[in-house]
């Protein structure tokens, strides 16, 4: 027994979530598209977890790169993130044209974006996602305060001051 798709969407959209750009780069060429679902897997060794809509062109190219990079935006990122949501995909089918990237073996990482790059390790298909596990190869710390999205908008972080 499962519990109620509009509930479960409902109760998901007050989680706050870090946005992220998963990039890759490779024989499959380069790709990139925001995602929510990213968290840290294990320090031992150092992985990550990302899930990506299993049909979509960034989980085939991760697949066929075989690595791939997870930018977590700064605050002042908005317009990246729809950019890589596909907003402007019209107007701009180039998600990377006029970007300082910083070009890497698994992916470019974005600016003022702290990345971390990872080879494959294993994947695995749940429902209407890849469940993506990437040991890290690589840490771009750039020590910006990260974008957030809730409750269909975007959010900055700011620590509760004390009272």
């Amino acid at each position: 027994m499962s519990a109620a798709r509009d509930a479960f969407i409902g109760a998901m959209r007050q989680v706050a979530a870090t946005v992220t750009v998963v990039t890759t780069d490779g024989p499959a060429g380069q790709m990139g598209a925001t995602v929510s679902a990213f968290t840290s897997l294990s320090a031992d060794p150092p992985s990550v977890l990302v899930c990506l809509k299993a049909d979509s062109r960034i989980a085939r190219a991760v697949a066929d790169n075989g690595v791939f990079c997870v930018n977590i935006l700064s605050e002042d990122a908005v317009e990246l993130a729809n950019c890589f949501a596909g907003a402007f995909d019209q107007s701009k089918p180039n998600r990377f044209e006029g970007l300082e990237i910083t070009a890497t073996t698994e992916g470019p990482i974005l600016p003022k974006a702290t990345a971390f790059t990872c080879s494959l390790n294993h994947t695995m298909i749940h429902g209407s996602h890849a469940i993506c596990i990437g040991n890290v190869t690589g840490i771009s710390n750039a020590g910006e305060k990260p974008l957030t999205y809730m409750s269909g908008a975007f959010h900055i972080v700011r620590p509760k001051k004390n009272l």
